[in-house]
């Protein structure tokens, strides 16, 4: 992988570093190998997915993984993007950066979570930075930004402890700066929804719009009172008790990955980094599990989402997300109030069910949408309805942000 051009600068140790993907043949052959010598575990008969991923279907994908999936085609598709690292308060942070060809889009920041990485964005990217060859209005246009989180695949591993949701925003702050963007929105989920609310939480006068596919602190973690339900209309009465039967399940039956990694994410990068299988099961089943059945991620990019935290040696480094939000400060407290304008785009199969009486609280809630399909992963499952939201977002907003180029320093 080679990151050492340097194509532009926007002072001392600002450099920003063309990247491209071209990943050593022995490195593939290692993983093959890895592959084919893979210690099975036994199983109970009969018990589904009740403990776990299943042998049958995860030795299906593995060989899938091992003599179907094609990296090469998988590196081409991502290397048509042009890429770039820069550091930013001591970390590498690795980005792609796709410029529309309408002159007046908007510059928009989307940042991925875990367990994914830019991957993601592989079916959005195009309707998003061109909307009129994909059948869209080119006033809809976006400048696009997606950077890996520090600690994730291409911008890991991160080299010391501190790398919370919030330093990461800040960290982007800065990376939108670099590139010479005076005012632009943010987008994201999972994590890369704590990461975009609170960039648009610290930096209102920059951020225009905070388009959401999951909401931080959104959802019933307690059983509603009578007092929170007698105010409530009898709609969200009954989406708060479902709200709330949604997380006693999960607390119970799918908390376990995210208590480990906010603990234990050391002893857990050991399995990790050595086992793809392993791998495979960690990540695989979260793909698996939090998506709608009905619009399934497609399993090549699943395995290329995997491959780039094998490939970067990266899936402990990830994991020290949740272990320094967990132990940071803030941890336990409701999220800080945001003034800037939020959008939620709610799937039904997402991992928990946000209430807008809640959201309302801390957030400047100015678009609520909810679809009839979809799950945790928008951008893979259904990215049509993701294009559509984003783009009626941001129209519904206005004035067009600045898009401005920083002086020659905006990478093309």
């Amino acid at each position: 992988m080679d990151d050492d051009l340097v194509v532009g600068a926007a002072g001392a140790g600002e450099g920003l570093r063309a990247f491209r993907l071209e990943v050593p043949r022995a490195e593939l052959d290692d993983l093959a190998g890895r592959l084919d010598r893979t210690r099975w575990p036994s199983e109970l008969p009969g018990v589904g997915w009740d403990y776990g991923v299943p042998v049958d279907h995860l030795r299906e994908l593995a060989g899938y993984w091992r003599h179907g999936y094609d990296w090469r085609a998988a590196e081409a598709r991502l290397n048509q993007w042009p890429q770039f690292t820069t550091v930013i308060d001591g970390a590498r942070v690795h980005f792609a950066h796709i410029r529309s060809p309408e002159p007046g889009a908007t510059p928009l920041l989307m940042t991925h979570g875990w367990p994914g990485s830019i991957v993601e964005f592989e079916r959005v990217a195009g309707p998003l930075t061109d909307p009129r060859a994909h059948g869209g209005d080119p006033r809809d246009a976006f400048h696009l930004v997606l950077p890996s989180i520090p600690g994730f695949g291409l911008s890991g591993p991160t080299t010391e402890t501190g790398w919370e949701f919030k330093r990461v925003a800040r960290a982007f702050a800065e990376l939108m700066a670099r590139l010479g963007y005076g005012t632009y929105g943010v987008q994201g989920g999972d994590w890369g929804a704590a990461i975009s609310r609170e960039l648009g939480r610290i930096r209102p006068d920059r951020v225009v719009g905070v388009h959401l596919n999951l909401l931080p602190g959104a959802g019933a973690v307690a059983a509603p009172g009578e007092a929170e339900l007698a105010g409530l209309s009898a709609a969200e009465r009954e989406r708060t008790v479902a709200s709330w039967e949604r997380y006693r399940v999960w607390a119970r039956e799918r908390q376990g990955y995210a208590d480990i990694q906010a603990t234990r994410p050391q002893t857990l990068a050991y399995g990790l980094n050595d086992s793809p299988v392993g791998l495979l099961a960690w990540i695989g089943e979260k793909f698996a599990e939090w998506s709608d059945p009905r619009c399934a991620v497609d399993r090549d990019q699943v395995l290329t989402n995997v491959m780039l935290y094998w490939l970067t040696g990266t899936a402990g480094s990830a994991a020290r997300i949740y272990y320094e939000r967990a132990h940071a400060d803030y941890h336990g407290g409701p999220p800080e109030p945001s003034a800037t304008p939020t959008a939620l785009a709610d799937f039904p199969r997402d991992n928990f069910i946000p209430l807008r009486h809640v959201a309302a609280r801390t957030d400047n809630i100015v678009r609520w949408t909810s679809y009839d399909r979809g799950g945790h992963f928008p951008a893979m499952e259904v990215p049509e309805l993701l294009v559509g939201d984003v783009r009626a977002f941001f129209r519904e907003l206005g004035a067009r942000p600045d898009p401005g180029r920083g002086a020659g320093s905006v990478p093309e």
